[in-house]
């Protein structure tokens, strides 16, 4: 069979995950035709100006369990007729890893089909869940997702991760023919890149993300009261904690020990990650390899991070950043106080910039996915 392009299909998007897919879509653009079948995508993405894109439903997933449920078949069913009927050779599932209807059509109408997960998201799901249903029910729920997910896996061509470790956190073996644990995507390295010399940086650690519990915010705040006096805690970014946040080191804002930047726009990114001499990222294994530590590296930022899913790929202890071996508030002040008084930050600084620059600049990418497609159509 000629070699006819990719179609990707993703579940209902958010911004963060707009932005993962909009980076993908580019890769694949430079290898051939690509073409994104979807559900939500943000009004402003630019997406639609640089891509074929096919929205199945602007309905979103719905305010409740049961109606997200709902929703989630009816997208399935909508997602097989369009796959069914595209004429791309390929059919990469990214994120949407538990649409196993779309994935099965894909298979019977002779399409080669690939799952891509971006993250855990039965996990994610569960941690979304308890907070709605008692623990037992937002288990049992999760565990069906994870059957779907897994069942994926198994009727696709291949599965691809973005490290050999978030393959492993997820229960495949990166050695097995049918894994591809390569499929990490790309810092723009030259939005991304140190404008500060690391030693002329502000004694700034921060955190970029969301304000939510599963990023280890109340952890974090404990810490950030803790800190050296002569070392300001900078959060970037914003979330259900917001207000909380704001009470709680009311006292640490007002002295500028704590500083609260809010919501800052991609653009903006750079800027901040250029003033921090460390990066704080505690977090549960619902990311496969979050951008923004990517994107710390590539600003000659060293990463603290939890050592999970594909974080230890890249966050090299001693040698890119740090990994949190616990996510305790006194385990972590223990951690930071021995890591900023070392005396090799700038090497280590320099040391992250290199590995984005050799190993996920958008070159590299466009290679290891040249690779992964052509091994799926062998």
């Amino acid at each position: 069979m000629p070699d006819r392009g990719v179609c990707v299909v993703t579940h209902p998007l958010s911004s963060s995950g707009e932005n993962a897919t909009r980076t993908l879509l580019d890769v694949l653009a430079a290898l051939g035709p690509v073409s994104l079948v979807t559900a939500d995508l943000p009004a402003a993405s630019t997406i639609r100006d640089d891509h074929e894109v096919v929205e199945i439903t602007r309905a979103g997933a719905g305010d409740s369990i049961l109606v997200a449920a709902v929703r989630f078949a009816l997208n399935q069913l909508r997602m097989s007729r369009v796959v069914a009927g595209r004429d791309e050779d390929v059919v990469l599932f990214f994120g949407a890893t538990a649409y196993l209807l779309p994935v099965l059509v894909a298979r019977l109408v002779g399409k080669t089909v690939a799952v891509e997960p971006r993250g855990d998201v039965p996990l994610t799901l569960k941690l979304n869940w308890r907070q709605r249903v008692p623990d037992p029910v937002a288990a049992v729920l999760a565990g069906l997702v994870r059957l779907l997910e897994r069942t994926s896996f198994a009727a696709a061509d291949g599965v691809v991760t973005y490290t050999p470790n978030m393959a492993r956190q997820l229960g495949l073996d990166p050695d097995d023919a049918d894994v591809h644990p390569n499929g990490a995507r790309y810092v723009d390295t030259d939005t991304f890149a140190p404008r500060t010399p690391y030693g002329d940086r502000p004694k700034t650690v921060g955190f970029l993300g969301r304000l939510d519990e599963e990023k280890g915010i109340r952890t974090l705040a404990a810490v950030a009261r803790r800190l050296p006096d002569d070392y300001t805690f900078r959060f970037i970014g914003s979330g259900d904690l917001d207000d909380w946040l704001a009470d709680e080191l009311d006292a640490e804002i007002e002295t500028g020990s704590v500083e609260l930047a809010g919501w800052v726009d991609h653009d903006d990114v750079p800027r901040e990650l250029d003033g921090l001499r460390l990066l704080v990222m505690p977090s549960e294994p619902t990311e496969g390899l979050p951008t923004t530590i990517l994107e710390a590296l590539a600003c000659g930022t060293p990463v603290y991070a939890t050592p999970v899913a594909g974080v230890p790929d890249v966050v090299r202890a001693g040698d890119t950043g740090f990994l949190m071996e616990a996510a305790d508030a006194d385990r972590i002040l223990t951690d930071l106080e021995r890591i900023l008084g070392r005396d090799d930050l700038a090497e280590i600084s320099a040391n992250g910039r290199a590995l984005v620059e050799n190993e996920y600049s958008f070159d590299a990418a466009v290679d290891r996915y040249r690779e992964i497609l052509a091994a799926l159509r062998a």
